[in-house]
């Protein structure tokens, strides 16, 4: 085998977490219900796909209590209720 090859400096990937795991998993129980909601709206007012869980409305499924779909669907456009800006002379 041949001889590596010696290098100046050493770059890192970036491969490794600067945050441990747990510090990461007690930050993401911090947030509430509440929160975790308010984080869902505005994701689906800026356009983002955003999923919910439902109750299940096929009552035959026993197995799936719950389902997720997209808020698109649940929630509809969001885009219809705003208000347009028109700009005119008369207005």
């Amino acid at each position: 085998m041949g001889k590596k090859k010696s290098r100046a400096q050493y770059t890192s990937r970036g491969s490794g977490r600067n945050v441990s795991k747990s510090i990461r998993k007690d930050m993401r129980r911090d947030t509430t219900l509440l929160q975790r909601s308010l984080n869902k709206q505005n994701a689906w007012m800026l356009g983002k796909n955003v999923m919910i869980t439902i109750p299940n409305p096929i009552k035959s499924e026993t197995d799936k209590p719950f389902i997720r779909v997209s808020a698109k669907d649940k929630w509809n456009n969001y885009r219809h209720y705003i208000m347009s800006q028109k700009t005119g002379d008369g207005v």
